[in-house]
């Protein structure tokens, strides 16, 4: 998909193939899902954005993917994703390799930036907000 052409490069190089392909599937459900999505390599690591304002990006470690919301969205939803089995930082969230996707929570985390950062003229929230 030319649309996916961004990560390209950045999926080419993870080395182990089943990580690949899960960060393969989860970007490609991402742009599937929210086609509205721009689409970029930001901090050496795929992001989503949406009228110039952060959505949620994604990186690799040896344990899991990690899932970058931003600080606000993981805390109001903090029960959710401890419930899905997922562990936090204040930063990001971990899904292990040997565990599956919760897209249903990837779309609440989405869906909630796209409403929350509405008309925010900046990349990132402001401290508090």
């Amino acid at each position: 998909d030319i649309k996916m052409d961004v990560f390209k490069d950045y999926l080419d190089k993870i080395p182990n193939p089943a990580h690949q392909q899960r960060t393969r599937e989860v970007l490609a459900w991402v742009h599937t899902t929210y086609p509205q999505l721009d689409r970029r390599i930001a901090w050496s690591n795929p992001h989503f954005t949406h009228q110039g304002t952060f959505i949620i990006a994604f990186s690799l470690a040896a344990k899991h993917l990690a899932v970058t919301p931003e600080s606000k969205p993981l805390t109001v939803f903090a029960d959710a994703i401890k419930a899905a089995g997922y562990d936090a930082t204040a930063m990001i969230f971990r899904i292990p390799w040997d565990r599956e996707v919760d897209f249903t929570l990837l779309r609440t985390l989405i869906d909630y930036n796209l409403k929350d950062k509405q008309g925010l003229a900046t990349y990132w929230r402001k401290p508090g907000d």
